[in-house]
């Protein structure tokens, strides 16, 4: 017997060293023959470490890949690192702040925007090592040789090919138009990246004179009197009996004292207020598509820092806050400040420094999903869904995701950061026209007039846009190690080396999209739409959200709450394979899970009693034997003779054989939940309960026949090395570590076994 078995097991003592084997052997490359099964990482944030959220991914997919592998299939999981610009550069920015810098004073200075580019660099190549090594503490049996990062040259390549292809079909654009502005980290945000919070606030009635009759007045409601100052009408709904005789006559802005119309316009709600609205197109998103349909003024009275302009009068230089209390003050002074009452709203904050957002015209990219880009975008996306082409799993997600695309809004692209992939256009500063340029360098002249005084965009793309191309874009830039400029032609291209591997046409599209619920619209959504416009097919076959884990309240982790749960100190305590089977049993697809240190514990106790059981059964395998075997045979070559076995060990290895199918359906079917269970109550409750007490008996009687008692020792080997291939996707560490000492393995690793 391997004499560590004569030892308890110890996570600690052979986790490491098993996944040091198992890299450096090069057993997590894909096979050279079979089916091709293909997952990609989503590529966690090269700014920091990993949450237990993460441990979930990494244990859902290591099964796929690991289960697959043991079917034969050419199984290959890349990983990969995400800039992750914005979250990235606020991350950074925090790191500064500790230090009395900001990022500001660094981007002023000479050089400013490569100095602080090649900061954050270097801090996220130092995090990604890092995170990169969680990922391997949790077992994750991904291809490292393949691993990508989402600012690698290769896909910064095709990221650009994609915006080119956009560009010149007409579905990207730029246009001045009104986005969510982040005053504290001054960059527009996606409509996904803003949240919305319940705020209490005041609800002002304020009162406009009618400009030809200072008498006679039109009363608004309003939650934001400091923009009075640049507003452009008053608006009423058509169907308002009340304004009926209002529409087209003039009243007087209570704080400037300009003259603006009244319009109708059937965005008025008139059940909100008095049924009479301000419309203020720089600073509201619904009033900014009103003006437009009115061709009204745009008076932007409040900049980029958040304080009023020389437009806004009296409020000029103050704080939206500040300019908030004057704006009341003056309106209470001139009398038209009829009254006010409290008033409960959602109102919108940056979700990552929580203050409030405010709605700026600014000139930005923008993807066409309204226009031409429904019909080319948004349609074919709906499409594969409804025929099945491709499945999301939990089924109720459909329906919120069907929902979301038919309501669809243009994807603003545009980042005001420094972190991230430059958008790459110029300006000329003669003509105005804009060229698109993704060749290395800068382009010599203008296009429209020849001018060379060209002015790059200052704008990076939102994370979202590159890693919304990423299936195709990893698989494309592997491909040969394709350099910067051939890379992204590589769909159609056949290799010329017998050793070359086409990635794109062997592995596109992947089988499988494994992520969190809460960001099927943030990233799936978008690797449907541009995977499917960029390759004319989905880039995955299946899309499967598991939950998010909460603490043991329930309430959502946080840094700021206190209550996130690390995961390497719980593969410290209890080892990685405790810690994924507890995330695993439980965790039901789109639903939230409790996390369950109580759990971790019990499955640290199953690798312990697995361990065990392995120790009886090879102790069994290696007992004296009569002269008529050799002593020197193992059960699982007794069982390659053929030894005959007892109607009641076949019964047993038939029952086996059952439960093994059974896992093997419930993985299929993405049950990863009930497979772990399966695996785990057969090896405890009918393996070590059951069989392993009734062999015991035959192997103790002096009575029973040594055929009786080879058939015992045949069956415990063959269940024991089945259970170890059933159990190795859940829990690879104590499986490998036991196969490792078993005598007589099949092959170098459990995880290139036979499933």
């Amino acid at each position: 017997m391997h004499k560590d078995f004569l030892k308890p097991y110890d996570h600690n003592v052979v986790e490491n060293d098993i996944y040091a084997a198992w890299e450096k052997s090069g057993s997590f490359a894909p096979r050279k023959e079979g089916d091709p099964y293909c997952i990609i990482m989503p590529p966690p944030n090269a700014n920091g470490s990993l949450h237990v959220g993460h441990a979930v991914m990494v244990a859902v997919e290591d099964i796929l890949i690991r289960y697959w592998r043991l079917r034969g299939k050419r199984a290959l999981w890349i990983p990969g690192a995400d800039h992750a610009g914005f979250e990235t550069q606020v991350v950074f920015e925090k790191k500064l702040e500790k230090e009395g810098a900001s990022r500001f004073e660094i981007l002023n200075q000479e050089n400013g925007r490569e100095t602080f580019r090649q900061m954050v660099w270097d801090f996220t190549q130092a995090h990604k090592s890092g995170m990169e090594s969680q990922v391997r503490r949790l077992g994750a049996s991904c291809d490292w040789t393949k691993e990508l990062f989402t600012l690698d040259p290769r896909v910064v390549a095709i990221v650009y090919k994609t915006f080119k292809k956009l560009y010149d079909d007409g579905l990207v654009y730029r246009d001045k138009r009104i986005v969510n502005f982040c005053i504290k980290h001054q960059t527009s945000l996606s409509d996904l990246e803003v949240e919305w919070e319940d705020r209490e606030d005041k609800l002002y009635h304020v009162r406009y004179a009618f400009a030809d009759d200072a008498k006679k007045f039109i009363t608004i409601a309003t939650t934001r009197p400091e923009t009075i100052p640049g507003d452009a009408a008053v608006a009423v709904n058509p169907n308002d009996s009340r304004y009926a005789d209002f529409v087209g006559k003039k009243v007087i802005e209570p704080i400037t004292g300009r003259e603006i119309p009244i319009v109708a316009d059937e965005a008025v709600d008139m059940t909100f207020g008095t049924g009479a609205l301000k419309i203020t197109p720089a600073h509201d998103a619904v009033d900014f598509e009103v003006g437009k349909r009115h061709n009204l003024e745009t008076r932007q009275t409040i900049d980029a820092n958040g304080r009023l302009n020389q437009l806004a009068g009296p409020l000029e230089g103050m704080k939206v806050a500040e300019a908030r209390q004057k704006a009341a003050e003056i309106l209470a002074q001139n009398g038209v400040l009829e009254k006010t009452e409290p008033y409960g709203h959602q109102v919108g904050v940056c979700y990552k420094c929580r203050n409030i957002v405010e709605p700026m015209i600014l000139p930005q990219w923008f993807v066409d999903l309204t226009k031409k880009g429904k019909e080319k975008i948004v349609a074919p996306v709906i499409a594969v869904v409804k025929s099945g082409a491709t499945k999301i799993t939990p089924d109720f997600q459909e329906k919120i995701f069907f929902h979301w695309m038919e309501n669809i809004r243009d994807w603003n692209i545009s980042r005001q950061i420094a972190w991230g992939i430059p958008i790459p256009v110029w300006y000329c500063q003669n003509c105005g026209k804009e060229t698109v340029y993704i060749e290395n360098g800068a382009p010599e002249a203008c296009a429209g007039c020849g001018s060379k005084d060209l002015k790059k965009d200052a704008d990076v793309f939102d994370t979202w846009f590159s890693s919304g191309q990423w299936p195709f874009a990893t698989l494309e830039a592997l491909t040969n190690n394709q350099s910067r400029d051939t890379v992204g032609q590589q769909r159609d291209r056949q290799p010329t080396t017998d050793n070359e591997e086409n990635y794109f046409k062997t592995f596109y599209p992947t089988a499988m999209m494994e992520t969190g619920y809460d960001i099927l619209f943030f990233w799936v959504a978008r690797m449907m739409m541009l995977g499917l416009y960029v390759t004319g097919s989905v880039p995955f076959e299946d899309v499967y959200l598991h939950g998010l884990i909460r603490d043991k309240d329930k309430q959502k982790m946080s840094k700021s709450k206190g209550n996130v749960v690390d995961p390497l100190g719980v593969v410290e305590q209890y080892g990685a394979d405790a810690l994924r089977m507890a995330l695993i049993v439980g965790n039901s697809p789109g639903q939230d899970v409790a996390y369950d240190e109580n759990k971790v514990r019990g499955y640290r106790n199953f690798s312990n009693k697995l361990w065990n059981i392995a120790r009886f059964v090879v102790t069994q395998m290696n007992a004296d034997e009569p002269s008529s075997v050799k002593a020197s045979k193992s059960a699982a070559q007794m069982n390659a003779e053929n030894v005959k076995r007892t109607p009641d060990d076949q019964e047993r290895i038939a029952a086996f054989e059952k439960t093994k199918a059974e896992v093997a359906e419930n993985i299929e079917k993405l049950r990863f939940s009930q497979a772990a269970e399966t695996a785990y109550h057969y090896v405890w409750h009918t393996f070590a309960d059951v069989v392993i007490e009734e062999e015991k008996k035959i192997l103790a009687d002096p009575a029973a026949s040594e055929e009786r008692k080879q058939s015992a020792r045949a069956t415990l080997d063959v269940i024991l090395r089945g259970s170890l291939v059933v159990l190795h996707p859940f829990m690879p560490f104590v499986t490998e570590a036991i196969y490792q000492r078993l005598p007589a393995k099949n092959k170098e690793f459990l995880m290139v076994e036979e499933w």
